[in-house]
């Protein structure tokens, strides 16, 4: 059984026999609902490549002492695959998110297309990245990830044509494309941009001014998939291809 894993913001310096504080929720969490003891064994990760193996030295309200035993440090995965997720409706957005961090994504960007069911306006921006960020950083702890993916600031159209200019590769998931998905190619290394659409699909416009930034348009298969689901599938079928899914780095 993996031992739990648990968040600090830093772990930068960090040796074995070193003492490591952890505090507020993430202590609140290991001692009062894991009930983690002294002398327990836990994981610490500060989601940027750093984890440490260690055991609790003490418990506080609100705190946890930890010896650092074992420290790890690992780059971040390649190639670097992010996904620009147009808002599902309901909360089929944090469902895309905590799949898709579980499998491998190390950026997810909400998308404000045309037609979005979804509409995120005034306070509902903040508070729907805050949803999305929270799922995030939860399924990374859960799927013992190093990196945590990054959740960015909700895109309109013309970031997602920036993003897909600066890519190494992009993507771009639509049903009526020529090309299956299967013989899209992939970088060794850099950026590979996944956009996927809403539920109502991508308009003319969007679709124009993607390929004309330098996108591919690919068809992920014969079926229609809903956009929370659409980008998991898509992203793992790539990462099946990559050294990360068969026993590489």
């Amino acid at each position: 059984m993996s031992l739990p894993v648990h968040w600090v913001e830093s772990l930068d310096g960090v040796r074995p026999g070193d003492r490591v504080e952890v505090e507020g929720d993430e202590a609140h969490h290991a001692v009062a609902v894991r009930r983690l003891r002294v002398g327990e064994q836990l994981t610490l990760t500060d989601g940027h490549g750093t984890t440490v193996l260690g055991s609790v030295l003490d418990t506080g309200k609100r705190r946890l002492g930890v010896s650092a035993e074992r420290v790890d440090r690992v780059d971040e995965p390649t190639p670097r695959v992010t996904v620009v997720q147009a808002l599902p409706k309901g909360d089929r957005g944090e469902l895309a998110v905590e799949v898709l961090t579980e499998i491998g994504a190390a950026a997810i960007v909400p998308w404000a297309a045309a037609r979005s069911v979804a509409v995120w306006r005034g306070d509902r921006i903040a508070k729907g990245l805050s949803r999305w960020r929270s799922t995030a950083h939860e399924a990374a702890k859960q799927a013992r990830r190093s990196w945590f993916p990054e959740v960015a600031a909700l895109a309109s159209t013309a970031d997602v044509v920036a993003l897909v200019a600066d890519a190494t590769i992009a993507l771009v998931l639509h049903e009526s494309a020529d090309t299956p998905w299967g013989e899209a190619s992939l970088p060794a290394d850099g950026t590979l941009l996944v956009v996927v659409g809403p539920e109502g699909g991508l308009t003319d416009e969007e679709l124009a001014a993607f390929i004309d930034a330098g996108a591919r348009v690919v068809r992920l298969g014969a079926e229609v998939l809903r956009t929370s689901t659409a980008g998991v599938a898509a992203v793992a079928a790539l990462l099946s291809r990559t050294p990360r899914w068969s026993g590489g780095s």
